[in-house]
């Protein structure tokens, strides 16, 4: 995960919506209590912005430099696989 480390080179803000009681954002609110910490311990100047939000769909928004935004809806993935779509999005910036 040394993709983690560089995150804040080519991401300018990182935002992680979810249902805080819905079972198709469980895996969402899994991975922020899991990685949170270790996300902000390597880019301590990185916004990563948690929304809960009653009956909203997860979703991973990535924001870039001139304000460029990329989404992935996260309905139905695993904790692994929300991973390796943050570490997609932080390669495409």
């Amino acid at each position: 995960m040394a993709w983690r480390a560089s995150l804040s080179r080519s991401v300018k803000e990182i935002r992680v919506l979810f249902c805080q009681s819905s079972p198709a954002s469980a895996a969402a609110r899994e991975f922020v209590k899991k990685n949170y910490g270790d996300i902000k311990a390597r880019n301590p100047s990185l916004p990563f912005l948690v929304r809960e939000c009653s009956g909203v769909q997860p979703q991973l928004w990535a924001r870039y430099d001139m304000g460029v935004e990329r989404c992935v809806n996260l309905d139905g993935l695993t904790e692994a696989q929300i991973d390796k779509k943050l570490e997609e999005l932080a390669k495409a910036g």
